[in-house]
C-alpha cells in the first residue's frame, strides 16, 4: 500500500486556524513594527515656524520658537504614547507563540488606531482646546482597550501563548494597557476644568506604569498565595 501523502502546509497548524510557524509570527510583527515606525515619524511634520522664519533675526527667531511650545509638547506627549504602545505591543509579542484570524484582525484594529494617532496630535498641536483635548484622550483610551482585548484573548485558558508564563507576567501585561485607560479617562473630566492641566497629567503616564502596575500585580500575587 502507498504511504499516505504529506501535507506540508498543516505542519504548523495547531488546533482551529492557529498557527504556530515562527515566519507567519514574524511577518506579524514586522508589519507593525514598520505602522509604528511610520506613524512616529509623521509627528514631527506638525512642528513647524510661521512662513518667512527664516528672514527674522535672532530675537524674532527666538520668539517665533518659544511660541511653537504647544506643538513641542503635543510632539513628545504623542511620541510617548506611540512608544509605549509599541514598548507594550512588543512584550506581548515575545510571549504569544501562536496565531490565528482573531489576534490579526485584532493587531490590525491596533495599528489601524496607532496609524491614526497623528491625526489628533496635529488638533492638539494647532488648537489645544477641550475638544481637542478630549479627543486626543480617547483615541488613546481606544488604544489601550484593544490592546486588553487583544490580550486578553491571547492569554485566555493559555489560548495563543506559552503555558509556563507566570501569572504575575500576565497581570502586568494586562495592567498596563488597562492604567493607560484610566489615566486618559481621567484626563477627560480634567479637561472640562482646564484642558491644559489634563494634557500635563498625560506626563503621569510613564511613572504609572512602571510603578503602579507592578504594585498592583505583586499584591494580587501575595492575595493569591495566602
Amino acid at each position: 500500500m502507498d504511504p499516505e501523502p504529506s501535507d506540508n502546509s498543516s505542519s504548523h497548524l495547531t488546533s482551529g486556524d492557529q498557527h504556530d510557524d515562527k515566519t507567519g509570527l514574524d511577518r506579524l510583527v514586522f508589519f507593525s513594527d514598520a505602522v509604528f515606525a511610520i506613524a512616529i515619524t509623521l509627528l514631527v511634520l506638525d512642528i513647524r515656524l510661521p512662513a518667512g522664519f527664516e528672514y527674522q533675526d535672532n530675537t524674532q527667531l527666538f520668539a517665533s520658537l518659544v511660541e511653537s511650545w504647544q506643538k513641542h509638547l503635543a510632539y513628545l506627549i504623542s511620541f510617548l504614547v506611540i512608544g509605549m504602545v509599541w514598548s507594550s505591543h512588543h512584550r506581548k509579542f515575545r510571549y504569544i507563540k501562536r496565531y490565528d484570524r482573531t489576534l490579526i484582525t485584532l493587531n490590525i484594529l491596533l495599528l489601524m488606531v496607532v496609524a491614526y494617532i497623528p491625526f489628533p496630535s496635529s488638533l492638539l498641536s494647532e488648537n489645544a482646546n477641550r475638544t481637542a483635548t478630549i479627543f486626543y484622550a480617547l483615541t488613546i483610551m481606544l488604544i489601550g482597550l484593544i490592546m486588553v482585548g487583544l490580550w486578553w484573548y491571547a492569554t485566555w485558558k493559555n489560548r495563543l501563548i506559552n503555558p509556563d508564563m507566570s501569572p504575575f507576567e500576565k497581570r502586568i501585561e494586562i495592567l498596563n494597557p488597562i492604567l493607560t485607560v484610566i489615566v486618559f479617562a481621567l484626563s477627560i473630566g480634567i479637561a472640562i476644568i482646564d484642558p491644559s492641566l489634563a494634557r500635563l497629567s498625560w506626563l503621569l503616564l510613564l511613572p504609572v506604569i512602571l510603578f503602579v502596575s507592578h504594585r498592583l500585580a505583586e499584591r494580587t500575587q501575595l492575595f493569591y498565595k495566602n
